[in-house]
């Protein structure tokens, strides 16, 4: 039996600190799955794991590709499907980490077969994002797909900030003639392994005060430097994403640097409540204060098998 330790929970809650511990003890190694720490020229924004945690455990997917380049969820999910399967060959763990439930639930149940969509129909909707915005694109699909629009406003609002999704959500909508949600949860990928999903959580004060003080050490860090670089390429879709638009504004003279600093550290906060939201939800998952000694997530690990 291969088994997929799976650490999820909010941002900095100590989750890389944990899945380093236990791929230490299970002898194996870390396949990441957070969103923003694929791109290498993101670093202290995205809070990457420090040279020394990279050294002191195999990682996978940790600032492996370009914000030039066009990954989506579906190129990471046949990608990591086939490192595990790699890694699971040689060992019967692997430990999955990170806080992007879109990406873990791609690599734990996969994701859902859509209708080929006319290429014509495609370059209409693009073609009428580039004219009207992302306002235009919001409005077809809570008309198109009002219950899926609905959730999307609740668990994950950034997504209807992202063209290239609802461009997505869209062109299936019109191309099928059905909502763009009767496609989802329509069948389980198989997959090779076992998943064992461990949650970190902690009072919500707590959460907030280590991500408050996660930000001020970015900053100490030369988080505003980093931005500065990314702000040619701004519109990019991977520099979408909290701790760097609010800089951009900055740069853009639309607010104070100090106001700038306070919007990441409100944002990131609200971040990690949709994450807890999203992982609340399979309730498959064991949840331990981030504080539990690493003997009882090992004590736990060992009961499943």
């Amino acid at each position: 039996m291969k088994y997929l330790i799976t650490i999820v929970g909010p941002t900095a809650i100590g989750k890389t600190s944990r899945s380093i511990i236990l791929a230490n003890h299970f002898n194996c190694e870390i396949v990441s799955c957070d969103s923003r720490q694929f791109f290498k020229e993101m670093t202290i924004g995205t809070a990457v794991p420090s040279s020394a945690e990279l050294a002191s455990a195999k990682h996978h997917f940790i600032q492996n590709k370009s914000i030039f380049e066009n990954y989506t969820v579906g190129d990471y999910e046949k990608e990591a499907i086939a490192k595990l399967d790699e890694l699971f060959l040689t060992n019967d763990y692997a430990i999955l980490v990170g806080g992007s439930g879109l990406y873990v639930d791609a690599v734990l149940k996969g994701f859902d077969e859509f209708p080929e969509i006319d290429p014509t129909l495609r370059l209409e909707v693009n073609s009428n994002y580039e004219k009207l915005g992302i306002g235009h694109l919001q409005q077809k699909l809570e008309q198109l797909d009002p219950n899926y629009y609905k959730t999307l406003t609740i668990e994950n609002p950034q997504t209807l900030l992202n063209p290239q999704r609802m461009m997505r959500f869209v062109e299936v909508c019109i191309g099928s003639g059905k909502p763009y949600s009767s496609f989802l949860n329509q069948k389980q990928n198989s997959r090779s392994f076992t998943p064992i999903l461990i949650g970190l959580e902690a009072e919500r004060k707590i959460i907030y005060d280590r991500i408050n003080k996660r930000v001020d050490i970015m900053m100490h860090e030369g988080l505003l430097n980093e931005a500065k670089k990314l702000y040619p390429n701004k519109e990019l879709n991977a520099l979408q994403t909290v701790g760097y638009r609010e800089l951009f504004s900055y740069f853009n003279h639309e607010i104070s640097l100090d106001f700038a600093v306070e919007e990441i550290k409100k944002n990131t906060r609200r971040f990690s409540k949709r994450q807890l939201t999203w992982f609340k939800r399979n309730e498959n998952t064991k949840w331990f204060d981030f504080e539990t000694p690493i003997e009882k997530l090992i004590t736990y690990i060992n009961s499943l098998k």
